[in-house]
């Protein structure tokens, strides 16, 4: 029986075929079966038949047609590959569509548009060089050495220093999942056609991405301007050849060798090259993109836990009852109530709980129950909010100086500043860290009898048995962690490079220490007892795969559908904070 090995991401699967007459369109579902069969999430692929992908022979690297019959294209034992590519062009990424390239989903390559705008630039660089133009970054040194000319025979050594001196920063690497949001983040933007990096080397860098050729770029040593200079440079470095750098088939080796192992070279730096690669925000906003991406989810599943807690403990749902909502139309907060609505007031799905105190006394409830769309919902703007600043830094040019090939010149400029960002990641710290300091006080108000007529700790024998006690101490413990997290870190600026460059974002923290106040919101909400840090775990699964929200979102897109009359404004949508005009380009995935 003919036999077909098919790539997917990290893996070679062997593929047999009884017939040759299927197309390679069914050798691709068949690969993908395979796939996904041991992977606890599917690999990130919700359904077989609606994944769209490329297959091209791996000796030749022809694309193949899916409608082309296996015996027309293919020869026993031949190896393919199967991917889906993004297409950049500098203006059209998104922050899920970074996060997925760093999960390895997708494999990158340049639209047209953007390589003719990179060989233009490129061209007018050249230009600058032959006419020995006297210009920061490509004929002169950098920061307090912008004044010092460099000879032409020097200019490239000069580029490759810059990349070896630069990279000084410290601390463990960044896992490879952020490494490769990194690089792919950083070849969004060069391909923008304002950097003045060559299409040979842009390729390169390509090239390196599809193949998770990723170097070690140590997390700490950015202070957010010039731009991420340090983890951009070993980022750079280990393109070069240098460093170390990981890989699925070698492992963490030299660098040199990992890029050899996968038939790829070193890249050689021309004039302006390594300061292209090593100015630019790209760190901050690629684990920022991370941050939010991962708000997003806990945040709209944090509703429905609450939702959950409110009726375990009697609530009422008048509090949410949308007229009261539009007297004050938040869009998060009117998202959150019509949210708990859904969920709590649906005819749909009646409550017995609910029904047997339908008629109680209660007039109203606790803050941490009453003013959850309250809350929830500045949350909520505020990761939107943030979102929109990271997507526009994802697609902004950050270099230094500028190429403007249309105008025939460069122009230094301060985009390499990682201000917006850095602002933006300390007020989602903030936001997000409320969604856990309002739940350990919902918790506190299940785990005490007296204030939920339910058993201490939820436990049946009590005293034998401990509960969730705890469990509570430690989602007061992560929550009293964020408040010390929370601590704004753009408010401080050290000045650097001999007070050439005297104000600074402190970006890099920003970012990274907004990813564990998402941990700590995630890990607190997953609290469960029993055989504790198992089941942690695994409501700590639940959260991060989104489980709850995909149980519960057809339950409020029905309401939504059945209950929400047209004419009321209540969808946050009706509120977006982009601009109609100028709606944002969704990138092209094939």
């Amino acid at each position: 029986m003919p036999r077909f090995t098919v790539h997917i991401r990290d893996e070679w699967l062997a593929v047999p075929c009884r017939d040759t007459k299927n197309t390679i369109q069914w050798l691709g579902y068949e690969a993908l079966k395979r796939y996904i069969k041991n992977k606890p999430d599917n690999g990130g692929i919700k359904a077989v038949k609606d994944t769209r992908f490329v297959v091209r022979r791996c000796q030749s690297l022809g694309l193949l047609d899916a409608d082309d019959t296996i015996e027309d294209v293919l020869e026993d034992n031949d190896f393919v590959e199967l991917g889906n590519y993004i297409s950049l062009d500098g203006n059209s990424l998104s922050s899920t569509d970074l996060v997925n390239l760093g999960r390895g989903l997708y494999k990158i390559k340049l639209t047209a548009e953007a390589e003719i705008k990179v060989v233009q630039s490129r061209e007018l660089l050249d230009t600058i060089v032959k006419e020995n133009k006297v210009v920061y970054g490509i004929t002169t040194g950098f920061g307090k050495f912008a004044r010092t000319v460099i000879p032409v025979s020097k200019l490239e050594e000069l580029q490759e220093n810059l990349v070896r001196s630069h990279s000084a920063g410290v601390g463990n690497p960044l896992s490879p999942e952020r490494t490769r949001m990194l690089l792919a983040l950083r070849i969004n933007v060069l391909a923008k056609g304002h950097s003045g990096i060559s299409l040979e080397t842009l390729q390169a860098m390509i090239q390196a991405f599809n193949a998770s050729c990723l170097s070690f770029v140590p997390e700490k040593g950015t202070v957010g301007a010039s731009g991420d200079l340090a983890p951009l440079s070993h980022l750079a470095l280990g393109l070069m050849g240098e460093g170390k750098m990981w890989s699925p088939k070698s492992g963490w080796a030299d660098a040199k060798y990992v890029l050899e192992a996968h038939g790829l070279r070193p890249i050689s730096l021309k004039p302006k090259e390594g300061l292209a690669l090593i100015n630019g925000t790209q760190m901050i906003t690629s684990l920022g993109a991370e941050a939010v991406e991962r708000a997003q989810a806990i945040a709209r599943q944090a509703d429905i836990v609450a939702a959950l807690t409110l009726e375990v403990l009697k609530g009422t749902t008048k509090a949410f009852d949308s007229d009261i909502h539009l007297l004050r139309p938040h869009p998060g907060q009117i998202e959150v109530a019509q949210r708990f609505r859904s969920l709590l007031d649906s005819d749909h799905h009646p409550s017995q709980i609910a029904e047997s105190h339908r008629f109680c006394d209660r007039v109203q409830d606790a803050y941490t129950m009453r003013c959850c769309p309250q809350v929830h919902g500045i949350a909520n703007d505020t990761i939107n909010f943030v979102q929109n600043i990271i997507n526009t830094e994802i697609n902004s040019a950050t270099d230094n100086p500028m190429v403007f090939a249309e105008r025939g010149e460069t122009i230094s400029g301060g985009n390499f500043h990682g201000e917006y960002p850095a602002k933006a990641l300390d007020f989602l710290s903030i936001a997000v860290h409320e969604l856990a300091s309002i739940s350990e006080r919902r918790v506190e108000r299940l785990c005490n009898p007296s204030l939920s007529e339910l058993p201490a700790f939820l436990v049946n024998e009590g005293g034998l048995n401990s509960g969730f006690m705890i469990a509570h101490c430690t989602a007061a413990a992560l929550v009293s962690e964020n408040k010390v997290l929370c601590h704004p870190s753009s408010v401080d600026s050290l000045s650097t490079s001999a007070a050439t460059e005297d104000h600074v974002s402190m970006g890099g923290w920003a970012a990274r220490k907004a990813l564990r106040v998402v941990e700590h919101v995630e890990q607190g909400r997953g609290l469960k007892t029993g055989s504790c840090p198992q089941d942690i775990e695994a409501a700590h699964r639940l959260l991060i795969e989104q489980k709850v929200w995909d149980v519960a979102k057809p339950y409020i897109d029905k309401y939504q559908m059945e209950y929400i009359p047209e004419s009321r404004p209540i969808s946050p949508t009706a509120f977006s904070l982009e601009s109609p005009a100028s709606p944002r380009k969704r990138v092209r995935v094939e």
